[in-house]
């Protein structure tokens, strides 16, 4: 009798769940349609244009060159002297269009440039700078220059992504209408854009990004919208599986009553192959968008002290080291100390010297070019070992509010770290490396900066510090959560789980998920109308 009770139960239980269970799918779905297709086709086109529009660039980097004792024939000091500069943050030795400079950083942060030989001004020097660099990078010593500023700020077209900031962003009178992105303060490459690119970056923006939110509302309304949306898709992945899933032998009999054909049969058979990517897609995306409540801030985690030029006693070019590998310089400051930090060519190992040949030899095939660092007390011109740790762990301590800040220092940062209570003075240090690869999902490629010091201290979240000593600045800082974070949207939603077989299978599978989830969409407004 009791099993008589409990099969009338669940037959009742299973009338009411039939008989909302459409109506609540169908309403989810016409919420959500617009939403799905905007992001499907948006996300469609991230790895088809990786693809098929992917844009090339002659070189990526600035080949890195010796720089004989010989060019540096007036010290930074003299330079300074002669121009009557008495304060400046920092300095660092370039070389273009045939000529040797001192780039200095002024206290205001502009750059300006030295003749080494003479000590004469470069007038405009940085945007001549950065043209030379725009068009070293592109391999174009024709297309006259169309348009040349600085970009201060990240935008539409100039993501957060890139990191660099400021930069020069300087446009060529090409077909293309070439934008090329450019760091003058380090001669490094931030990101260069074509027609195509552009209009893909403004496409993705838009559609994915959901940036027309932020123009007539704010950053936090946007990320609620797109969580409060994903959830919903979500949501409405569930009910199709619980539709013609879990209760499908239920719906089956109906099914035999009135069979369904056409739309409605391929919406039923592709859906529930396709809810499990659908709850990927949208979980990975609303926990990532979690992440963008705080604004970017890794810009404005930089020491940059104060330097007075009367205090440097040892000139630049009287260092003690191998000139014959010496490739750059610049200062810092360390336990009330003053050192030249010296970046040195790599010294041969083996019996063979590698050989100098064009740059397309395999000798050149390597990611990034190995470089010695050594720092030399500007007082003594002694050469202190290890210190490149040591202040990598210095500038950690800082970051963290552990250390007193100047007012000339520029990282402005409001909100104080977590660990800043408990200083990093006294956790234990689990780990320090130099990277000089992005070899690690820890520290990517869409960290720009390299080479960096790894700095693991044993925190409650086991933070990371990744610190670029050679402009003192924070390049990145994971947290537990962030790796949490970070390998959710790697593994969900850009099936980095898929490397195995290869980047193009990898995003063809990408594709056809996406392409089938927009098909279901589709036809499941088609139903909605046909109703």
């Amino acid at each position: 009798m009791s099993k008589k009770n409990n099969r009338k139960k669940d037959s009742k239980f299973i009338r009411k769940i039939k008989q909302n269970m459409y109506q609540w799918h169908r309403i989810i779905g016409i919420i959500t349609i617009i939403p799905v297709i905007f992001w499907t086709l948006s996300g469609l086109m991230h790895p088809f244009m990786a693809h098929f529009f992917k844009p090339e660039i002659a070189r990526d980097k600035l080949e890195t060159v010796t720089i004989p004792q010989s060019k540096l024939s007036l010290s930074i000091q003299e330079v300074l002297e002669k121009n009557n500069i008495k304060q400046f943050t920092n300095f660092r030795i370039v070389s273009f269009n045939n000529t040797t400079f001192y780039q200095v950083k002024n206290l205001i942060g502009d750059l300006r440039y030295f003749d080494t030989a003479n000590g004469n001004e470069l007038k405009n020097g940085d945007t001549i700078y950065a043209e030379w660099l725009s068009r070293y990078f592109l391999d174009d010593q024709k297309s006259s220059v169309k348009n040349s500023e600085i970009i201060t700020e990240f935008d539409n077209q100039y993501k957060y992504v890139n990191r660099y900031l400021p930069v020069y962003k300087v446009t060529l009178d090409r077909p293309d209408t070439m934008e090329v992105y450019v760091e003058t303060s380090s001669g490094k490459l931030a990101t260069f854009n074509p027609t195509s690119r552009q209009f893909f970056i403004w496409f993705f923006d838009v559609f994915h990004n959901w940036s027309f939110i932020d123009a007539i509302s704010n950053n936090s309304i946007r990320i609620i919208t797109m969580i409060f949306l994903l959830s919903i898709i979500g949501l409405s992945a569930i009910s199709g599986i619980v539709i013609y899933g879990f209760l499908w032998k239920q719906f089956k009999k109906s099914d035999s009553l009135e069979p369904k054909k056409g739309i409605r049969k391929y919406h039923r058979q592709i859906g529930i192959w396709i809810s499990l990517f659908t709850l990927t897609f949208a979980f990975s995306g609303g926990y990532h968008a979690t992440t963008k409540w705080d604004p970017y801030t890794l810009d404005k985690m930089v020491y940059e002290p104060t330097f007075k030029t009367s205090e440097i006693q040892l000139a630049n070019n009287k260092l003690n080291l191998d000139w014959s590998r010496f490739q750059n310089a610049s200062l810092i400051t360390f336990n009330d100390n003053i050192y030249y930090r010296c970046e040195l060519e790599e010294k041969a190992s083996g019996k063979f010297k590698k050989p100098k040949s064009n740059a397309n030899s395999k000798w050149n095939k390597k990611d990034n070019q190995k470089t010695e660092v050594v720092y030399i007390n500007a007082s003594t011109n002694t050469i202190s070992p290890d210190l490149d740790l040591q202040y990598a762990e210095f500038l950690a301590y800082y970051f963290t509010d552990g250390a007193p800040k100047a007012a000339c220092c520029e990282m402005m940062n409001p909100e104080i770290p977590e660990e800043s209570e408990a200083s990093l003075e006294n956790v234990k240090l689990l780990e320090s490396k130099v990277i000089t690869n992005f070899e690690s999902r820890e520290y990517g490629f869409v960290n720009k900066r390299l080479p960096v010091v790894k700095l693991a201290y044993d925190t409650p979240e086991k933070t990371t510090y990744f610190i670029e000593t050679a402009t003192s600045r924070l390049a990145a800082k994971i947290k537990n959560s962030d790796m949490v974070e970070g390998y959710s949207f790697a593994i969900l939603h850009k099936y980095l789980f898929m490397d195995w077989a290869g980047k193009n299978v990898r995003d063809l599978t990408m594709v056809l998920a996406a392409l089938c989830i927009l098909i279901v969409s589709v036809l499941g407004l088609i139903l909605f109308i046909k109703k």
